[in-house]
């Protein structure tokens, strides 16, 4: 073998060796590093990294039913500033610390001048705002502190953007040393509101506490996502991980125009001094679907002044009063024990039952003596209602009972509301109650029982929705970006509570209620639109009883309109002290102006509902006729003396917008009748 091939083989070889050693050093290296330093480099990583960082999603909005925002989470700020620099180089730090220090003194005055505009204060003049954010400011610098609080309330995003445009605060964070944290607030742009049903959140940690806000978290609160951040060039990065999932939207039943109309009406009449109220309640609903465009709960504070503090309309268990005989006559009707025809004596107000005294409330007055069955709820007579009641079912008052339950009463709502009260109505086989004979009779006209208001509205909804009760409805859809992901259907409880003849019979009597007797201030005497319901009053047990110190009530009007073509049904009570005390007198008049706000809306929202013929506010007159030739559409036509709904029905048929002020007949219309007809022309009428 020749020597340079030899010499050649042995180079090779010792590359080879060379290679394998290099490669056995680095694989050793690798696992010496993976496993003997192992949590050595843990450490250094983590010191650069940081994992399992929670990004909280955006929880979902809540709106009307028409769109209007009700409750929002968005952005404000803590703002800081930082009065350290903070930099490993000592010779940069101090640069930097005597840039800050030099500009901050510089521009102390302008700073706190910036600020007092940003952030107004009510309870101190500018210059004294001035003078209290540049003593903050030095307070802070004073304390080398390096997360001084600015302003001690929160900051919108907008006044954030006006302190980033301030002399030293406009330049990033790690130069200037101001800087800003964001939170995530829920906002309610309408207020109070329907506080109480909409619900809040805890502000420590943003959970729902109650309402819609609570019933519904699971739609509104979003998922969690995940992130972590990387230390780069002495800056940490957020990388994420896992993106959050944002809440999604609501669509309420709620309609906030109702809403404001219904608390206003309920909080003027609570301060009539003759009224003086503690507690009132308000709920609207819809006939057909269940849905409540209004529900207010009104509580006076100690100030004097009335707060949305409980949904009690929906939780507190109370005694109905008279609003409960409805529902006991009906099951008179429909189990045979009284008709239409049916009479009876009530005497002189006073009549004995099982060892008490069964009252009338005219009973000074000598009582009424005999009445008809209609008459009985005309006038709301206790001894009337009772003795029907008691002849028909004391020697079986489970049946009675029973045929309470058949059309409604006492079962379960199972709303969506944390602390909902569920009715409880005594059995008469219960063991657990002793069962009197005067229960009986008490029962049957809204003692002995309790119920929320809302169960009495749920159950005269049925009424006016031809026997068909359906559940009370708070939510409409589900919106994910806008779209509707899930609707929210009505859900029918029972189908039918009593029989068609039944029904008819007990509408007949509701809208004599108001037309005739004791509800006549819950209507429109007649002028606008027919109204149907049943006027309430019951003593209140207060602290230690019935008859501890003053007396008080519970005052209701329940009932729905228009009679002939229900579309919404609607409940009033007060709590009071003392009397005088009248559902009729004192809440019919907060239902009859609820009701005719909402017909005057509906007058605009809907022009077709006005031609029907069967539901004329105010017959048109012959000489009225002949002054509208209806074949004449290109000229304005002369309503005065109309009824609304023939006025604007008119109007329509010509293309004219129409907006409403007041209630009874035309008085005025903006524009002279026998004008040309405009496009998109608007005219004002006047009622009165």
């Amino acid at each position: 073998m020749k020597p340079e091939k030899n010499h050649c083989i042995i180079r090779f070889r010792i590359i080879f060796i060379a290679i394998c050693l290099v490669g056995i050093y680095i694989i050793g290296s690798a696992l010496y590093t993976m496993l003997a330093k192992r949590d050595y480099w843990k450490t250094i990583s983590n010191s650069f990294i940081r994992h399992n960082i929670t990004i909280p999603p955006t929880r979902g909005n809540i709106y009307d039913c028409n769109g209007k925002l009700l409750a929002a989470s968005v952005p404000e700020y803590h703002i800081y500033m930082d009065y350290v620099v903070i930099d490993k180089d000592t010779a940069a730090r101090r640069k930097a610390q005597e840039w800050r220090d030099a500009e901050f003194a510089d521009k102390l005055d302008s700073i706190s001048e910036g600020l007092a505009n940003i952030f107004p204060d009510k309870k101190r003049s500018h210059q004294e705002n001035v003078k209290w954010f540049r003593n903050r400011l030095l307070e802070g610098k004073k304390r080398g502190s390096h997360a001084w609080r600015i302003y001690p309330r929160n900051a919108t995003y907008i006044q954030y953007k006006e302190c980033k445009e301030l002399p030293l605060f406009r330049e990033r964070s790690y130069k200037g040393g101001f800087y800003a944290t964001e939170i995530m607030q829920r906002k309610h742009p309408y207020g109070s509101l329907a506080s109480r049903t909409l619900g809040s959140l805890r502000s420590d940690t943003n959970a729902a506490k109650n309402g819609l806000e609570l019933s519904y978290d699971t739609i509104l609160r979003g998922k969690n996502g995940r992130a972590h951040s990387m230390k780069v060039r002495n800056k940490r990065v957020r990388i994420i991980d896992v993106e959050p999932e944002h809440g999604h939207d609501l669509v309420s039943t709620i309609d906030v125009d109702i809403q404001d109309m219904a608390e206003k009406a309920l909080v003027t009449k609570l301060k009539e001094p003759s009224v003086n109220g503690i507690l009132g309640m308000a709920i609207v609903m819809e006939v057909k679907t269940g849905e409540v465009k209004a529900i207010v709960n009104m509580h006076k504070a100690k100030d004097g002044n009335y707060y949305e503090m409980k949904n009690s309309a929906v939780s507190d268990l109370m005694e109905p009063g008279s609003t409960f005989k409805t529902a006991s006559m009906m099951v008179a009707l429909e189990y045979g024990k009284a008709t239409l025809k049916t009479t009876v004596d009530c005497v002189g107000g006073i009549y004995p039952m099982y060892g008490r005294r069964m009252k009338d409330h005219n009973w000074h007055r000598g009582g009424y003596g005999v009445l008809t069955f209609s008459q009985i709820l005309e006038n709301s007579s206790n001894i009337g209602v009772s003795r029907i009641i008691d002849d028909g079912f004391k020697n079986n008052p489970q049946e009675f009972v029973d045929g309470l339950r058949k059309m409604g009463i006492g079962i379960p709502l199972n709303l969506p509301f944390a602390g909902k009260g569920e009715p409880n109505i005594p059995q008469p086989n219960s063991k657990i109650r002793y069962w009197s004979k005067s229960d009986l009779p008490w029962m049957s006209i809204g003692y002995v029982s309790q119920q929320p208001v809302i169960s009495t509205l749920t159950f005269y909804n049925a009424i006016a929705n031809g026997g068909k009760m359906v559940k009370p409805k708070f939510v409409k859809a589900e919106l994910k970006d806008g779209e509707v992901v899930r609707e929210f259907p009505t859900e029918v409880l029972i189908e039918q509570i009593c029989k068609p003849s039944t029904l008819k019979d007990i509408q007949f009597c509701l809208e004599n209620v108001v037309s005739i007797g004791l509800g006549k201030k819950a209507g429109n005497g007649g002028k606008l639109f027919p109204v149907s319901g049943k006027t309430g009053t019951a003593q209140v047990a207060k602290g230690g009883g019935y008859h501890s110190g003053i007396t008080r009530y519970m005052v209701s009007f329940c009932g729905y309109f228009p009679s002939n073509y229900p579309q919404y049904s609607c409940i009033v009570c007060i709590v009071k002290d003392g009397l005088p005390a009248s559902g009729g007198g004192q809440c019919g008049p907060v239902f009859s102006q609820i009701s005719q706000y909402i017909m005057a809306q509906a007058v605009e929202r809907d022009a077709s509902a006005l031609a029907d013929s069967a539901s004329v506010f105010t017959p048109e007159t012959k000489t009225h006729r002949e002054k509208n030739d209806t074949s004449n559409l290109s000229q304005i036509p002369n309503v005065v003396g109309m009824g609304a709904k023939d006025a604007v029905f008119l109007m329509k048929q010509r293309g004219i917008k129409v907006s409403i002020e007041g209630s009874g007949t035309v008085r005025r219309q903006s524009i002279a009748a026998g004008s040309k007809v405009n496009k998109g022309q608007q005219i004002r009428l006047i009622l009165e």
